[in-house]
């Protein structure tokens, strides 16, 4: 096949449809479709009927897949007889924000420009990028590339995707694809093109240890009674240096694969600073101080990690007493070949061994991804982000979860890519996020060409 997009043809198209763009952003991010709050559920449902109309409107065949929650809008731009089927995976869920708790400098779901930069919940996690992939394939269709662009949207994301594998398999054949392209992710510098190539997974837990009814006064009873904070810190010191990061479980790190000489090379050309780390999460200090190291133990290492202790007087001053409960709660992030499953028992086997008394809580768990960072499908992304951006791009890691793209892997059996857009300073998660027009223009470039590197063979 012919190439068909040219950076001219495709520079034009995005100067033409900013306007477009920017009014279907506005009506994205205004309507708050909050996953977490269940006041938000009639926003929800208006955003998945803006997700609808959206692309019945571009002339998709759309089905909205109903679940025990929040649906799934999956919508298909027919394609040429014979050629690649593509689904696009992104959601329009978003993180809470308010103005009253957080210091947000704008409206939170009001739509904010200040020059080429677009203010407002969701813009860059996930609507900004889902708008990149959605103008791509307006694009790559206005061209004539034959290929078949299929449209993926969770609305629950933000919580776990707790229904999106039931959403998936109602979809039934409607969902079969011959690939997956994710657009969730982020570069870690703007200077620096970046897409994923692999997710930790993550296994959490409750450490509980009761020793009375109540609460005693240390007069009374210290020396003789148990304490249940200090035993749970010294179970949790046996379990790992919280100096260094080390794991001592044993068998922990039995199925952690080594880093290849490849993957190791494309995290140094990631644009990684551990000045800009340090900076960007207000961190005085880090367990490393070597670049790539950092790397590793962020993306290729499993860890053990403390989120918060309860039990016992933590109000102002000192109070004597002897408390008779305590918690810890805790998780590990997996990497791939780790499996929650094994993780959990580990866990809970050597906790069972050190004491006792303490009940294990097995909570939440997401098993790790690992993509590929060669073959067709990486190659159709190099070569698709080159085009949109004028650099090369690594292929980095994430060190959280994202559980949808363990899902499309068990239920679809296809291969999956990342083609991200997202920069560090958008601001996930955070008061003030944002996305700007170059890293859309840029995207909707390298979603275009994305889908012709797939009709021309590609990723056959």
């Amino acid at each position: 096949m012919t190439e068909l997009l040219d950076r001219d043809r495709v520079s034009r198209f995005v100067e033409r449809e900013r306007d477009n763009y920017e009014s279907l952003l506005k009506a994205l991010v205004e309507t708050p479709t909050v996953s977490s709050e269940a006041d938000r559920r009639s926003d929800v449902e208006a955003g998945v009927a803006l997700a609808q109309r959206l692309l019945t409107d571009a002339g998709a065949r759309v089905t909205v897949a109903k679940t025990k929650g929040n649906p799934v809008v999956h919508g298909v731009l027919k394609g040429k007889p014979g050629a690649p089927a593509v689904t696009v995976y992104n959601h329009l869920d978003v993180q809470p924000a308010s103005r009253e708790t957080e210091p947000w400098e704008t409206e939170p779901f009001r739509l904010v420009q200040k020059g080429d930069r677009y203010y407002g919940r969701g813009s860059t996690d996930d609507k900004g990028p889902a708008l990149c992939a959605f103008f791509g394939a307006l694009a790559a269709r206005e061209a004539g590339v034959p290929t078949e662009i299929r449209f993926l949207w969770e609305f629950e994301e933000e919580i776990g995707s707790p229904n999106f594998e039931q959403g998936l398999r109602a979809l039934g054949k409607e969902a079969s694809t011959d690939s997956v392209l994710v657009g969730d992710g982020l570069w870690l510098d703007s200077r620096h093109p970046a897409t994923t190539s692999g997710l930790r997974g993550m296994q959490s837990f409750q450490l509980v240890l009761e020793t009375g009814k109540a609460e005693t006064h240390s007069g009374t009873t210290g020396g003789a009674a148990r304490n249940p904070i200090g035993e749970l810190a010294k179970l949790v010191t046996e379990i790992y240096d919280a100096k260094t990061g080390r794991v001592k479980i044993p068998g922990f790190y039995d199925d952690v694969e080594p880093l290849s000489r490849r993957d190791a090379e494309d995290f140094r050309r990631s644009g990684f600073s551990i000045g800009t780390f340090k900076k960007d999460f207000g961190f005085k200090s880090l367990r490393s101080t070597d670049a790539l190291d950092v790397l590793k133990r962020l993306w290729a290492q499993p860890t053990f990690e403390i989120h918060g202790v309860t039990g016992g007087y933590t109000g102002g001053g000192v109070k004597a007493i002897i408390p008779h409960r305590a918690e810890f709660k805790v998780s590990c992030r997996l990497v791939p070949n780790q499996k929650p499953e094994k993780i959990a028992r580990l866990v809970r086997d050597f906790v069972k061994r050190r004491n006792r008394d303490v009940e294990v809580i097995v909570g939440g768990s997401a098993s790790p991804f690992r993509g590929e960072t060669s073959g067709p499908y990486a190659d159709a992304v190099k070569r698709a982000m080159r085009f949109g951006f004028g650099r090369p791009v690594a292929f980095i890691r994430a060190g959280g979860s994202i559980g949808a793209v363990v899902t499309m892997k068990k239920v679809l059996r296809c291969p999956i890519a990342f083609l991200d857009v997202s920069l560090p300073e958008h601001g996930y998660h955070a008061p003030n996020e944002h996305f700007d027009w170059g890293q859309a223009s840029g995207g909707i470039a390298s979603y275009a060409k994305y889908y012709e590197e797939l009709a021309r063979g590609g990723a056959a």
